[in-house]
């Protein structure tokens, strides 16, 4: 899902303030403003084609520069990747930015705020995973394409906002008293796997194609069930 990092952790990017605002058009950049438009045509093209799709060329053409100017702002295709991979993150902490403010509109304590906002945490990943699978692909790029490489989306500054939303509810659960602290230990691993596992079957795996619907229930279903795991 995501690296986790050693160095201080910052808190959502402004990306995840923007409401899902669409990638521009990167042919229109401004002046100044290519490392911007590079990523945002790494974005559109990411969005159909997943990983695979965000080339030098591939990337410079749809910004109508050559691929030379690329360069200028990255050091190689690998730097490229991990820029566009770690915008495509800011894209998935949106879209769990807007679960938990939804389900939490109308929680009534502490202990049912807690459990609504770890609850938008998983279901807002599932909803990024079905609705943007291009994207997902990418979010979750942790290794570079290179064989033997060494891990690409690593930032010494910043951990994926992501992560920090589901170690932020877990511990917002444990200050609730919805889990103790001994419930509360290391519980980010069996949440994460467990609603990323569904996510990946579900958008690479045997359950492809199936109805959006049923996914979704399918999808509650399955973050439902780590919550109550982790309370019993």
């Amino acid at each position: 899902m995501f690296t986790v990092f050693t160095s201080a952790p910052t808190t959502v990017s402004a990306h995840a303030e923007e409401a899902q605002e669409m990638p521009q058009t990167a042919s229109s950049y401004h002046h100044g403003d290519l490392r911007v438009a590079l990523v945002d045509a790494g974005l559109s093209l990411a969005r159909e084609g997943g990983v695979d799709a965000v080339g030098v060329r591939e990337v410079t053409r749809a910004a109508g520069v050559s691929p030379a100017s690329a360069y200028r702002h990255f050091d190689d295709h690998r730097a490229l990747v991990v820029a566009v991979a770690l915008a495509a993150q800011d894209r998935l902490a949106e879209t769990m930015v807007a679960r938990i403010s939804a389900l939490t509109a109308d929680a009534g304590n502490a202990a049912s705020t807690a459990t609504a906002r770890l609850r938008g945490v998983g279901l807002g990943y599932i909803e990024f995973a079905l609705a943007e699978p291009g994207w997902f692909e990418l979010a979750l790029l942790t290794f570079d394409p290179r064989p033997g490489g060494a891990p690409a989306v690593i930032v010494d500054s910043e951990v994926p906002a992501p992560f920090l939303m589901l170690v932020g509810a877990l511990d917002e659960c444990a200050a609730a008293g919805v889990i103790t602290a001994a419930q509360r230990e290391h519980a980010e691993w069996p949440c994460w796997s467990a609603v990323h596992g569904f996510a990946d079957i579900a958008t690479r795996g045997p359950l492809v194609g199936q109805d959006p619907a049923a996914l979704a229930a399918l999808g509650e279903r399955v973050v439902d069930a780590i919550i109550a795991g982790l309370r019993a």
